[in-house]
């Protein structure tokens, strides 16, 4: 098994000027009342600290959502028969809201769309492009869904994933860690939120003496 893995699990790092990306930590993803509920509790306290340090070393901050108007759900329609209750996510709706625990500030951007990745059908590439972003920090929901397929694009854009694992959750334990270990084998750096904070402190104080 373990000649199966060699060459795999090497670092990218992050980069000269990391982003940091919120994946869809909205009301329908943290309300208990919500059928899509996930156990975010932990993850939300670990994306508040990367959160304060990433706006003290003045990186970008992205948050998306998922919310379906008339015309989102149509073209949507396979994802939904899929899952059902995406429904839930109803374009104006409280569900759709960023929660208020980590709420943007007026000049971070909340990226709306329809599909998994936070790349698709988004601005998001040319958003990062623009601040001259070379890496991305993704956390948010879910591990073996939207984090995982956003961190796959990312890297297919020509961009550094780090994922924090404190940082992102999953309804499924199993899924979650299954993912995470098969996302540092191949497509991002899974560390620790510690390691992370530790790195935007260093940005920050660059940025300071500047």
């Amino acid at each position: 098994m373990e000649r199966c893995f060699q060459g795999f699990h090497g670092r990218a790092g992050f980069g000269r000027r990391p982003a940091l990306l919120v994946v869809d930590v909205n009301v329908g993803f943290t309300d208990p009342r919500s059928p899509l509920v996930c156990d975010l509790e932990g993850v939300v306290t670990a994306i508040q600290r990367l959160l304060e340090e990433a706006r003290r070393a003045g990186l970008p901050v992205v948050y998306t959502t998922v919310a379906y108007d008339a015309l989102g759900k149509r073209a949507a329609r396979a994802f939904i028969d899929k899952v059902p209750a995406l429904l839930t996510l109803e374009a104006g709706s409280r569900w759709v809201e960023i929660d208020p625990r980590i709420a943007p500030l007026a000049q971070e951007p909340v990226l709306v769309k329809l599909f998994a990745s936070a790349f698709f059908g988004t601005p998001l590439a040319s958003l990062l492009a623009a601040e001259e972003v070379d890496s991305v920090i993704v956390t948010g929901a879910s591990t073996s869904g939207c984090v995982r397929a956003t961190v796959v694009d990312a890297l297919q854009h020509g961009y550094r994933p780090i994922v924090p694992r404190e940082a992102v959750g999953d309804r499924d334990p199993q899924a979650h860690q299954a993912n995470l270990s098969d996302i540092d084998a191949k497509y991002g750096d899974v560390v620790s939120v510690d390691e992370v904070v530790a790195h935007l402190e260093e940005l920050a104080a660059a940025t300071a003496e500047a």
